[in-house]
C-alpha cells in the first residue's frame, strides 16, 4: 500500500514539475523586448501557421454549415419553424462549433507541425548551436511561433463562422427553399455581438493559448530522436484536444450557464 501511494505521489510530482517547466519556458519566451527582426519572423510564422491552415478550415466550415442547414431544416420543419434555421445555424457555429472544431483542426494541422519542427531542430542540434552563438532559442524560435498561433486561430475561427453560415444558406435557401430574408433577418435578431460573438472569440483565444503552449513545450522538451519526436507530436494532438474539450465545457458553463 505504501509503495502504491509513493508511486502515485511520484507521478503527481513529475506532472507538477513538467507543468512548472512548461510555464517557465512560456514566460521566458514571451517576456522579451520586441525587435524589428522579430516582426519578420512573426509574419513568416503567421503564413506557415495561419495561412497554410486556411484550406482545411474553409472546406470543413463549408460542409459543417451545410450539414447544420440540412439537419436544422429537417428538425424545425416538423414544428413549422423552418424559417428559424438561420438563427440555429449562426448560434450553433458562433457559440460552439466554430471555436471547437477550428481549434481541433488547428491542433491537428499546425500544432503537430510546430512540435515536429522544434523537435527536429533539437534533434539536429540547431537549438544548441543558437545557444553557442549567444542567441536565446526561446526568443528566436519559440516566441514567434507562440504569437503566430495566438493571432491565427481567432482569425481562423471568425472565417470558420462566416463560411459555415454561408454553407447553411446554400442548403437552406438555395436548395430547400427557405426565404432568404427570414434566414438573415432571424439570424440578425438572435445573434448578439457581446453575448455570442465575443464569447466565441474568447474561447478561440483560450484555445489558441492552450494549443500553442502545448505544441511548443512538447517540441522543446522532447527526446531528440525520431521516436521521441513522434511521441511528442502525438502528445500535442492528444493533450490539445483534451484541453480544448475540457475548457470548452468550463467556458460554456461560465458564459451561458450562469454557474459551473
Amino acid at each position: 500500500m505504501i509503495n502504491v501511494i509513493a508511486d502515485i505521489g511520484s507521478i503527481a510530482l513529475g506532472k507538477l514539475i513538467r507543468m512548472g517547466e512548461a510555464l517557465l519556458m512560456l514566460l521566458q519566451a514571451i517576456v522579451v523586448k520586441p525587435k524589428i527582426s522579430s516582426i519578420s519572423r512573426l509574419i513568416q510564422q503567421l503564413y506557415i501557421v495561419g495561412v497554410q491552415s486556411l484550406v482545411i478550415i474553409l472546406v470543413s466550415a463549408l460542409f459543417i454549415g451545410m450539414v447544420l442547414g440540412l439537419q436544422g431544416y429537417t428538425l424545425l420543419s416538423a414544428y413549422g419553424s423552418e424559417q428559424a434555421v438561420g438563427q440555429m445555424v449562426a448560434l450553433t457555429l458562433v457559440r460552439e462549433l466554430s471555436p471547437v472544431v477550428a481549434a481541433l483542426l488547428f491542433a491537428g494541422r499546425a500544432g503537430s507541425a510546430l512540435t515536429a519542427e522544434i523537435g527536429l531542430m533539437k534533434a539536429t542540434e540547431q537549438l544548441a548551436s543558437l545557444e553557442m552563438f549567444g542567441v536565446d532559442p526561446l526568443h528566436r524560435i519559440v516566441a514567434p511561433r507562440f504569437w503566430a498561433g495566438m493571432i491565427s486561430l481567432p482569425l481562423l475561427v471568425a472565417i470558420f463562422s462566416l463560411v459555415g453560415i454561408y454553407g447553411g444558406y446554400l442548403v437552406a435557401v438555395d436548395w430547400l427553399g427557405v426565404y432568404g430574408g427570414s434566414y438573415w433577418g432571424n439570424m440578425q435578431q438572435a445573434v448578439d455581438f457581446n453575448e455570442d460573438v465575443l464569447n466565441g472569440m474568447v474561447k478561440a483565444v483560450v484555445f489558441a493559448f492552450l494549443i500553442s503552449w502545448t505544441a511548443l513545450y512538447q517540441g522543446y522538451s522532447c527526446i531528440p530522436t525520431s521516436q521521441g519526436i513522434s511521441a511528442a507530436t502525438t502528445r500535442t494532438v492528444v493533450y490539445s484536444s483534451l484541453a480544448i474539450l475540457g475548457f470548452d465545457f468550463i467556458l460554456t458553463a461560465l458564459m451561458f450557464g450562469g454557474t459551473i
